[in-house]
């Protein structure tokens, strides 16, 4: 049997998977102290089941990665038989490399404390590792990540009448994104990309594909702040694209960056269900139960 059980973030989503899987959700019952602290118990047996852990890290990580520790941990302690973390939003990611010196790469240690905390197998999706090449350097453990750019895309796909479009990443490290939504749907992809001309002279463009009159979804990891998916709204307006929707696997939206987005001319922005959202639209119930019924 399979159990598919999840901490205060993602209890929607791990139902969600379990009822793909027709697996068992194993509620959990998560409090906080007066001083901050957690408690956390699991709502049912677990021994010698295999089980899935779903633990979102968006919005309050910190608090969440406890929560996560503690899963883990008590998992193996009730003598679980495999348990597997998936992390729908990997917090930390970002820091993947030492980029000043004396800073501490958090994607190396967040990883290294999930597995140490008695995880298995570990999931993310659409995580921001760019500069990872080999995945064993960050855990002893299998570590895949997954993604939601197909479903991104056919959701936009499938709701509008889109006039010979185009997938277009906001950045180079989002060409790779685009490139999977894009074959996603049958369309041609591209990314933009800065040139230099002199000290003050830069030009921003898509890299090969001309756009103007085109429909253009772009697509990325993460809206943050949403100040990269704005500069590139702007960048295709003055290229000519006709109208441009945005798509997105997780939908922090900090700083008011929705409104932004759409004051900036998108017609419609949409991310997934990893970080619970008001454009939450798309859900990664799917790509993680797929992921799962492939485990060995």
């Amino acid at each position: 049997m399979v159990i598919i059980t999840s901490g205060s973030p993602s209890k929607t989503l791990a139902w969600k998977v379990a009822q793909k899987l027709n697996a068992t959700y194993l509620d959990t019952e998560v409090k906080r102290f007066p001083d901050g602290e957690t408690y956390l118990r699991f709502l049912g047996k677990v021994e010698k089941e295999d089980v899935i852990v779903v633990q979102s890290l968006g919005h309050q990580p910190n608090h969440y990665l406890v929560e996560l520790f503690l899963m883990l941990d008590a998992l193996k302690d009730l003598q679980a038989k495999q348990v597997t973390a998936v992390l729908p939003y990997f917090a930390y990611a970002r820091q993947d490399e030492r980029f000043k010196s004396g800073e501490a790469v958090s994607l190396k240690t967040v990883s290294r404390l999930v597995e140490a905390a008695g995880a298995d197998n570990i999931f993310t999706i659409d995580s921001h590792r760019h500069r990872v090449v080999d995945q064993d350097d960050l855990t002893t453990v299998p570590l895949q990540d997954l993604t939601a750019m197909a479903e991104l895309a056919k959701y936009m796909n499938s709701k509008y009448d889109l006039h010979n479009p185009a997938v277009i990443g906001p950045d180079a490290e989002a060409g790779a994104w685009a490139k999977i939504a894009a074959d996603a749907i049958s369309v041609e992809y591209d990314a933009l990309e800065k040139k230099r001309f002199d000290a003050e002279t830069v030009e921003i463009k898509p890299r090969r594909l001309d756009i103007e009159g085109r429909d253009i979804l772009i697509v990325d990891d993460i809206i943050s702040t949403g100040n990269t998916i704005i500069k590139a709204i702007d960048v295709l307006k003055k290229n000519g694209a006709k109208d441009i929707y945005v798509a997105c696997t997780h939908p922090l939206l900090v700083l008011n960056a929705l409104v932004r987005i759409y004051q900036a001319g998108a017609i419609e922005v949409v991310g997934t269900d990893t970080v619970q959202s008001a454009i939450s639209n798309v859900s990664v119930a799917p790509v993680i139960a797929n992921a799962i019924k492939k485990m060995k």
